[in-house]
């Protein structure tokens, strides 16, 4: 195993990471955010090749030499073609309403072997992988590179699968936007982040960031106190100006429509927490289980809706803490989540 050449915490001036958030929402804008203002920004590299997660890098760059890209990890689904077939039917009216064609089911690896080519041939300080570990080999190779190694875990069993990494990402139920299991299934245990944190790190010791629902600096104090070196937020970063979210998604995070938040298949396949709007309830029962299948069906729908500023088709990631996320600059939002005891 590859020695461990620096700490992640060398890379923070304050223990607050800004969690990848992708499809445009979490990009080089937010990243040089916050990284600048201490933190450490992220690329979402899901849903991009590597052609376009280059560019982002370049602009990135030019702002802060200190930033962490995010990948998929692909696999974990086999996929039922009659039921994408039923489900892809099923959503025709709802398309047509809006002016649009549901998408093909399709496949696919999400350009892994291109961006993982990219990102060893033009290093960056951190990366990080969500929906499994890549292999000890594809690790090392990063490891050598002098890049930092972070593996997103949500049960104690998926931390003592990982062979080799400088952090875990330990993602508690309470988080928005997908979960992060190695699986994708809803059947496994849901750990809080708190509970989670305290389990993982009596499972290794490898250092351990904390996810899920944190929203204040008594959240990330708490987490901290638990043994995390550092708190990862999405939500609290989504209503910012750096945010790319669509003002109609930003809107409907402070939307008393949208009060409460549950964990759905409806716009991916894969099991992911948003805000509770129409087609998540009409749809989300319905929704097979098949990633990125049904993340490419109704991918149409939800640029349409995003055009039509109409959050009731949008996939409205949203972590529990989502009530509490402001209209701030990231740097002011990253200040309020500096661990503060209660």
């Amino acid at each position: 195993m590859g020695e461990v050449r620096r700490d992640l915490r060398d890379l923070m001036r304050h223990p607050i990471i800004a969690a990848p958030m992708a499809g445009g929402v979490g990009g080089p804008a937010l990243a040089a955010a916050v990284s600048r203002a201490g933190g450490l920004g992220f690329l979402a590299g899901g849903y991009q090749d590597a052609a376009r997660l280059r560019a982002e890098i370049t602009e990135v760059r030019a702002a802060t030499g200190t930033f962490g890209v995010n990948l998929f990890v692909p696999g974990g689904f086999a996929a039922d073609p009659a039921a994408l077939k039923a489900y892809r039917e099923r959503l025709v009216p709802e398309a047509e309403r809006l002016g649009v064609e549901p998408g093909d089911p399709e496949g696919g690896d999400d350009d892994w072997d291109a961006k993982i080519a990219a990102l060893l041939a033009d290093p960056v300080p951190v990366v990080s992988f969500t929906f499994g570990c890549p292999s000890r080999e594809v690790i090392e190779a990063f490891r050598e590179k002098g890049t930092l190694v972070v593996v997103t875990v949500t049960t104690p069993e998926e931390a003592r699968a990982v062979p080799a990494a400088d952090a875990l990402c330990v993602q508690g139920s309470e988080a928005g936007g997908h979960r992060g299991s190695f699986a994708g299934e809803e059947d496994l245990p849901a750990y809080g982040v708190r509970e989670l944190v305290t389990a993982v790190r009596h499972a290794t010791d490898i250092p351990l960031v904390a996810a899920g629902g944190l929203a204040t600096g008594a959240d990330v104090a708490e987490v901290l106190a638990r043994g995390a070196i550092a708190a990862q937020a999405g939500t609290a970063f989504l209503r910012t100006p750096e945010s790319g979210a669509p003002p109609a998604y930003k809107a409907a995070l402070a939307d008393a429509r949208f009060a409460t938040t549950a964990i759905t298949r409806a716009f991916t396949g894969r099991p992911a927490r948003g805000l509770v709007n129409r087609f998540m309830s009409e749809h989300g029962p319905h929704a097979p289980a098949a990633y990125p299948h049904v993340h490419h069906i109704t991918a149409p729908l939800r640029r349409a809706a995003a055009r039509r500023g109409d959050p009731d088709v949008m996939a409205l990631w949203a972590g529990k803490g989502h009530r509490l996320a402001a209209e701030l600059p990231a740097a002011q939002v990253l200040e309020g989540l500096l661990p503060r005891p209660q």
